[in-house]
């Protein structure tokens, strides 16, 4: 640490790391160590627009330096296992971006290699930290919509064929190891299993309608969860337009049903109810933050705590790879053509 504050690392300069940078700008205790990126140009571009002190083409270099306390992974999905390994075996604490990894055998290896080297291991599920998200969550918890009956997720983007032949690790099982839903729905996924307790069965049909791509485009699911509650979830990316990602949780008591815009309906036998009222389990300090860098912010302020503070982070190695372990059990069901029950 220098100055007293946590200092973080960022490895890979795409899209969502300027997120990133500009969340630990926001935390007086955090700063910005180093940028770590094969192409160097990209490294220095980032480094000068973000003002972090260093930047880095190599990984080990990055790993050396004692002022780097934290790494945030902000690489393509199968390359995550890799690097975490790597950086905890440096003794560098892990904030990953989803998912945590693609393939469950490299999730368990980079939980083990956290917990031998005593690191965190942290996962970025911003809908998580959405004041609204923690609310309804309080609320399930505290059974207000009575026994429930349904949990449905409605994830529908769209993304051109253009966007998955600009880069050639996407739609690829290698390094997305998904489509529609390990990419792009993941945060869905994990949002709908997350509120409702965790998923039991799930029966599913998946495969690319639309685009030419090795993994699915479209996937639709029955879900059984741990609760006896049941669900559908409909992932796509090429619905056009893209619909406001929407979950909706039925109960003999009650309904809520929220959105990209909100909640929309939030109502019992004895009315509607206002989610604020509701006090979440975790709570994350105020700041002037844009909205949609909200989650990010909260995430990199929650890991920043967790060092400080030596204790878990909101969403741990473990927790964060139930989403991952979900959406391989519905590609094996769509392989498959079978019911697969989640172990």
């Amino acid at each position: 640490m220098r100055n007293g504050k946590v200092g973080f690392a960022i490895i890979g300069t795409g899209v969502i790391a300027p997120k990133h940078a500009k969340a630990i700008s926001f935390i007086p205790e955090a700063e910005l160590i180093a940028v770590v990126d094969v192409a160097e140009e990209k490294a220095i571009e980032f480094q000068e627009k973000f003002k972090c002190v260093q930047n880095y083409a190599s990984l080990e270099d990055c790993f050396q330096d004692d002022l780097v306390d934290v790494v945030i992974v902000c690489t393509p999905s199968g390359t995550h296992g890799d690097l975490v390994i790597q950086a905890a075996k440096a003794g560098k604490h892990v904030l990953c971006e989803k998912p945590l990894e693609i393939q469950a055998d490299k999730m368990t290896a980079m939980i083990e290699a956290c917990k031998k080297a005593n690191v965190k291991l942290g996962a970025v599920y911003q809908r998580r930290a959405l004041d609204t998200n923690l609310q309804i969550k309080r609320m399930m918890e505290e059974g207000v919509f009575g026994k429930l009956a349904f949990a449905n997720a409605y994830l529908k983007y769209y993304r051109s064929q253009e966007y998955y032949d600009s880069a050639g690790w996407r739609g690829t099982w290698k390094m997305d190891g998904g489509g529609a839903l390990m990419n792009q729905g993941v945060h869905g996924v994990d949002m709908i299993q997350w509120l409702n307790g965790g998923v039991k069965k799930v029966f599913a049909r998946a495969t690319a309608v639309s685009r030419n791509i090795e993994v699915e485009d479209t996937a639709a699911v029955v879900v059984e969860y741990n609760n006896g509650s049941f669900g559908i979830i409909e992932g796509s990316t090429v619905v056009y337009p893209n619909q406001a990602t929407r979950f909706e949780i039925n109960g003999d008591n009650g309904t809520v049903v929220v959105d990209d815009n909100g909640i929309q309906v939030c109502e019992t036998l004895e009315g509607k109810l206002d989610p604020a009222n509701w006090k979440p389990a975790v709570e994350f300090p105020e700041a002037d933050v844009p909205p949609l860098a909200l989650g990010h912010f909260r995430f990199v302020w929650d890991m920043t705590r967790a060092v400080l503070d030596d204790r878990e982070p909101f969403v741990s190695g473990e927790e964060a790879r139930k989403a991952v372990d979900l959406i391989h059990a519905i590609y094996e069901s769509a392989r498959t053509g079978k019911e697969v029950i989640i172990s």
